[in-house]
């Protein structure tokens, strides 16, 4: 009897170890189903330019494309690039239609980036059912490049214009940053200007910094100061290395004083502080300074930040070059 008593005794702790051990393995495969669920940053690799370009292009070409990324929330996957109605309250939409309307279509295409465009808070309970950032960033940044890549094979000689708001102003930003870098979709001197608003890799300090237009905030975009962030959906990226390289001086950008996209303080988000960080910056896309530069005063006599794009993109279109068709 003692003996037996004994043998059971032994038993127990290697029990509890081994309920231990279940327990981690259920924890690590639930993390690792979260990260592949949640999807991870997939930015295009450089596509150099192709050959010299020739002394003409086919009639269907414009002269300049203008490129209009939309931010979170005012867009979709399936929405159509020359009538989009994802969202009629987009603000893109208050700056690609007044420009549209100035110009004849042989002049100019304007192609409204589609994509999922959605920001999903990774730790609300229940899941708020969004895409996460990653894979919206991921797919926005891919189909800005394959339209550039494609108008640029088709048609050699158009110039362009690109623009974007919010997560598209990061998706724009990125990829004039290529293209100022010389990896990008299209030739650096094809590149009449860029503008972000609201950027999120916003960094007046960092290298090759785009032009304020208006107020210049103090704070940083909100991906640099959450730089090294990584949970599950929500890569923070920091600022953009080599900033806009040669299209710095063509490039321009406008942030709200206190839109925490772009005017984040460095030391208010803490990747140390995950849940309240998160918490903050997913509350920050929807913050009433964000939501408002349709009426943002950026000059003394009253443009607002969208009138000054407008009126800045046509004055750089009726300039472009008129390259000859076939």
């Amino acid at each position: 009897m003692t003996t037996r008593r004994r043998s059971r005794r032994r038993s127990k702790p290697a029990g509890c170890l081994l309920l231990i051990a279940a327990i981690v393995i259920v924890v690590i495969v639930a993390l690792l189903l979260w990260y592949l669920l949640a999807g991870r940053l997939r930015l295009p690799g450089p596509k150099p330019p192709g050959p010299t370009r020739p002394t003409s292009q086919p009639a269907s070409c414009p002269d300049v494309l203008f490129l209009s990324i939309p931010g979170t929330w005012e867009s979709n996957s399936n929405d159509d690039p020359y009538n989009p109605t994802a969202n009629p309250n987009s603000l893109m939409l208050n700056i690609s239609n007044p420009v549209r309307e100035k110009f004849p279509n042989e002049r100019l295409e304007v192609y409204t980036v589609p994509y999922v465009a959605q920001f999903s808070n990774p730790v609300a309970i229940p899941p708020d059912g969004q895409s996460s950032y990653n894979n919206s960033r991921s797919e926005g940044t891919q189909r800005a490049n394959d339209k550039l890549a494609a108008t640029y094979r088709q048609c050699p000689l158009t110039s362009y214009v690109l623009v974007g708001f919010s997560q598209g102003a990061v998706i724009a930003g990125d990829v004039a940053a290529q293209i100022g870098a010389g990896k990008g979709p299209v030739p650096q001197d094809l590149v009449l200007g860029v503008m972000t608003i609201a950027d999120g890799r916003r960094d007046e300090n960092g290298a090759n910094p785009p032009t304020e237009v208006g107020v210049s905030p103090p704070g940083v975009g909100a991906e640099v100061a959450l730089k090294g962030l990584n949970v599950p959906g929500i890569t923070m990226t920091g600022p953009r290395d080599g900033g806009f390289g040669a299209l710095a001086n063509r490039s321009f950008t406008i942030c709200a004083p206190g839109d925490l996209i772009c005017d984040a303080p460095r030391q208010a988000l803490s990747p140390l502080n995950i849940m309240g960080s998160l918490n903050t910056l997913v509350r920050a896309a929807g913050n009433p300074v964000h939501s408002l530069y349709n009426g943002d005063r950026v000059e003394s006599d009253g443009t607002t930040a969208t009138e000054w794009t407008v009126n800045w993109a046509a004055g750089l279109i009726q300039n472009a070059p008129h390259p000859a068709h076939s």
